[in-house]
């Protein structure tokens, strides 16, 4: 797999084109499995299931995307992660998406922090607290996943946050999950010390291209990226 950074805030629809050309050029194999890091201008996306009642109430854009999950923010000190891969057939979407979430799992726990899977939501979430006071903490999630597979190759990703504002998250309801049910983390706000996009992505790197390796339907002779 080729890994590659991508310098700067990158705006979304430029960033949603790239996946695009890329995705036609592994699917016709002139381009070998590629996987994108970078980080968006602030930017709110839904995918197809988003009910407009979760949409921002002051009329801030959305994006309209074509992958799965529902409304979400991406930004500054949000690590991005898109993989453009072809799957191994039989292929099975599902699997595809608990392999992004094991890879986030793997990389938190480097870092010292203990996640989990939601059963029926996608992502990487942190355990409940209860006992905590004097205000209890609800489940949080640290990282969304929305992917779409075309033509069994893959598009769209992950985005997991270092230190990103949070408060971006305030004004829409995040993956459709109302504020009183579950609440949206950072590394940064888990850990209790700054965890920079720059520390996360070689960790993030090295989770990948670990744990997709087994799924991919060339994993030998890949035909190699263009430099």
């Amino acid at each position: 797999m080729d890994m590659r950074h991508l310098t700067g805030h990158v705006e979304y629809h430029a960033g949603w084109d790239l996946q695009r050309r890329t995705h036609e050029s592994v699917r016709t194999e002139n381009l070998g499995d590629t996987v994108f890091f970078l980080e968006h201008v602030s930017v709110y996306t839904a995918g197809a299931r988003t009910n407009r009642a979760e949409y921002p109430t002051d009329g801030t854009e959305v994006v309209k995307v074509d992958r799965g999950g529902k409304i979400t923010w991406h930004g500054p000190g949000q690590i991005v992660a898109y993989p453009i891969i072809r799957l191994a057939k039989p292929f099975d979407v599902v699997e595809y998406v608990r392999t992004l979430e094991q890879a986030v799992m793997d990389v938190c726990a480097t870092l010292g922090l203990e996640t989990m899977r939601v059963e029926g939501r996608s992502g990487v979430w942190v355990a409940a607290d209860p006992a905590d006071a004097p205000d209890p903490r609800l489940e949080r999630k640290v990282c969304a996943i929305g992917a779409r597979v075309a033509k069994g190759v893959t598009m769209h990703g992950l985005a997991l946050n270092c230190d990103a504002d949070l408060t971006a998250f305030d004004r829409i309801v995040p993956c459709g999950i109302p504020a009183e049910d579950a609440d949206v983390t950072s590394l940064t706000a888990e850990l209790g010390r700054r965890v920079t996009v720059d520390e996360v992505r070689p960790l993030l790197e090295a989770a990948l291209a670990d744990r997709l390796a087994p799924l991919l339907a060339r994993t030998a002779e890949a035909v190699p990226a263009p430099a």
